[in-house]
């Protein structure tokens, strides 16, 4: 048991500090590639769901009902329970999808749209039917990636649809608490405020990645200015993905918030929009807050490219001083080597001592001169 321990104690680290032997993997090109591989004239393959779960939350302002399903045909009944309903969806299945939207009236661009993967953050109208699609993000501490999962949002009259990728995380935990407030103003409100709540609550779950990110940002740069070197190079090109990860997923969202703030649909209510220009406001300032970063990191790219010309001139700097201090050494001592026969002092009986203290007086007069002059 305790050698297992002690093992494991070695080997984690081990791990961890040999991925970085590997230039390529010291560099992360494996991330620059997924990062890129986005072709929309491909149709992209979605894994199928192992388990489809189904949480449906119907509700007014006197009551709240729960309920768990491990299929969507349950949540069916709920079209027409003259309460507001909120139907989310944990897993993607092509079936599911399409059984529960054939249900609901959704039409079919919007069921190739949930079941699609990589796409750009939108907001669509259709058959009086409002539908956003975005990403919700998440910050991987071990990696230090920035990690998306796809969110289809459907809103119609008196339910909301959401269909998620990953059933085991997701941003929604703080709605559900304000969902079984009985006084909370989402229990008042209109299907359009949950929708609100929920975009609301994924942008707001933006400045928490960008929280994480800038504090490596942060630790970076004091690594940069305290040791130029390839490990922070390293860094400086993976946190620079990131924000691209971070800015291709956020700036969209803008557009999605602004057409719904331009929409005329009859499932928004006036009161709320005020609520979705909150929203428009906070993903602006995420966007700016996203373009102030990638100016550090370019700031800081450059630093570290300074910091190496620096390095370099200090050390041509050392090895020109050295050279002219060694010069005059060297004139004298080929003078001297001359083969002639008539040489000043050299059958001298203290030629060779002459010659010594000629070679150290003249560097150290050279060297009191460059500093007086200010040359190092």
């Amino acid at each position: 048991m305790i050698r297992k321990t002690i093992e494991t104690a070695i080997t984690k680290p081990t791990k961890k500090y040999l991925r970085y032997l590997g230039i390529k993997n010291l560099f992360g090109t494996d991330r620059t590639k997924q990062i890129l591989k986005i072709n929309p004239t491909v149709l992209p393959h979605r894994e199928e769901a192992r388990e489809v779960r189904t949480y449906v939350y119907d509700y007014n302002a006197q009551a709240l009902e729960e309920h768990e399903f491990n299929t969507v045909e349950p949540c069916f009944r709920f079209l027409k329970s003259n309460r507001i309903s909120w139907i989310n969806v944990d897993g993607i299945r092509k079936s599911d999808v399409e059984s529960i939207c054939q249900h609901f009236d959704i039409h079919q661009l919007l069921i190739e749209d949930i079941l699609s993967i990589q796409q750009r953050p939108k907001m669509d109208e259709v058959d009086n039917v409002l539908f956003c699609l975005l990403n919700m993000l998440y910050f991987n501490e071990i990696k230090g990636t920035v990690e998306q999962e796809q969110i289809s949002i459907v809103l119609g009259k008196d339910f909301v649809i959401s269909f998620q990728e990953d059933a085991s995380r997701d941003v929604f935990n703080p709605l559900r608490d304000k969902l079984r407030m009985s006084n909370s103003k989402i229990r008042q409100r209109s299907a359009d405020y949950l929708c609100y709540s929920m975009l609301d609550m994924i942008v707001d779950n933006y400045f928490i990645v960008m929280e994480k990110l800038g504090e490596r940002i942060e630790d970076l740069e004091e690594q940069v200015i305290a040791s130029t070197n390839n490990r922070a190079l390293a860094r400086i090109s993976s946190l620079r993905k990131e924000l691209i990860v971070l800015k291709r997923n956020i700036a969209p969202v803008r557009d999605l918030v602004n057409g719904i703030i331009r929409s005329e649909s009859d499932l928004l209510d006036d009161r709320t929009t005020k609520y979705f220009k909150d929203v428009y406001d906070h993903i602006m300032q995420a966007n700016d807050l996203c373009e102030n970063y990638r100016d550090v990191m370019v700031n800081m790219q450059d630093l570290y490219i300074n910091n190496v010309n620096l390095k370099m001139n200090e050390v041509m700097k050392v090895m020109a001083i050295v050279t002219c201090l060694l010069a005059p050494a060297t004139v004298i001592g080929g003078i001297f080597g001359m083969n002639f026969d008539r040489i000043p002092y050299l059958h001298h009986e203290n030629g060779f001592y002459i010659a010594v203290v000629l070679m150290l007086i003249v560097p150290i007069y050279m060297l009191w001169l460059f500093r007086k002059r200010g040359w190092f």
